[in-house]
């Protein structure tokens, strides 16, 4: 059986070049070379790369749902890609034989449509919000999850043909969990792999300054897409009342709540709720869709 063919897509805002150069190099290492490499330029212009790179420059920012399926349409144009691997600019593959393992992976398992890296850093350790499960949040086990980290995955083009690329309206943030809670509905597996690790730097999610505006915002409409309707209030209800217990910026409250507010007066089509028997089985992979 052949293996699965790779496909690298890459977001840059050109503020790393010697980060994105060195991931590039660490791509470039592997044992199972990638067949096609994009880079995107995500509404700035890309450095000089290497003649192996297909450079895609945005005339403004996308956002990283906007970016990533821009790059999804440049690969789909080459015809030659079957599961996409997408990395964060400032991350680093530690070891030459990821892409290896990630063909096999798909190759034994038609309905495998997301693999999820490990993200670590240079300590080799890996915070606990890059962990998808709500317990046991050990980082070396592996198993099925309900959703996925956005800094290093797989992802099987056959599974975005059928459910759908990146919701772009939420430009950043939940944008992973919307495309997770799709997959599943329609019968691809989420695969949490921490043998497959992303280097990446320890950083907090509040470092953007856009963070608990569209948080927020995006949470609302994950539930107003995707839920069944008596779920939604019980969803929205559960993550409000952890946000007040967890934030301790009075500022950041503010934002969360007028992100919160805009999510609800604002409308962000298809609505297509899950399955009953979605809603089950994530729960019976240790995270129902209300937390």
């Amino acid at each position: 059986m052949r293996h699965p063919r790779v496909g690298v897509a890459i977001l840059t805002m050109g503020t790393r070049p010697t980060e994105l150069a060195d991931l590039l190099d660490s791509v470039a290492k592997q044992d199972t070379p990638a067949t096609r490499v994009v880079v995107v330029g995500n509404g700035s212009p890309l450095p000089t790369l290497p003649e192996w790179v297909t450079a895609l420059e945005l005339p403004e920012n996308l956002g990283i749902a906007g970016g990533r399926n821009a790059a999804l349409a440049r690969l789909r144009e080459f015809g030659d890609v079957d599961v996409v691997v997408d990395l964060d600019d400032d991350g680093l593959l530690i070891s030459p034989d990821v892409f290896t393992r990630l063909v096999e992976l798909y190759a034994a398992d038609e309905r495998l449509g997301v693999v999820s890296f490990r993200i670590a850093d240079e300590l080799g350790r890996t915070q606990r919000r890059h962990v998808p499960r709500l317990r046991a949040a050990d980082p070396m086990r592996r198993g099925y999850v309900t959703t996925f980290l956005g800094g290093g995955h797989g992802l099987s083009m056959r599974m975005l043909e059928e459910v759908g690329g990146w919701p772009e309206p939420f430009f950043y943030a939940h944008e992973e969990t919307d495309l997770a809670w799709r997959a599943l509905d329609a019968g691809w597996k989420v695969l949490y792999e921490p043998e497959l690790v992303l280097r990446h730097p320890w950083t907090s999610p509040t470092r953007h300054a856009v963070f608990y505006r569209m948080v927020a915002r995006n949470r609302v409409w994950l539930a107003k897409r995707h839920l069944p309707v008596v779920l939604v209030p019980v969803y929205l209800g559960l993550w409000t009342a952890l946000t007040v217990a967890r934030t301790r910026s009075a500022a950041g409250l503010r934002a969360w709540f007028g992100g919160f507010a805009e999510g609800l007066r604002t409308p962000c089509p298809p609505r297509r709720p899950m399955r009953w028997a979605t809603v089950w089985r994530m729960t019976r992979l240790g995270r129902p869709p209300v937390i």
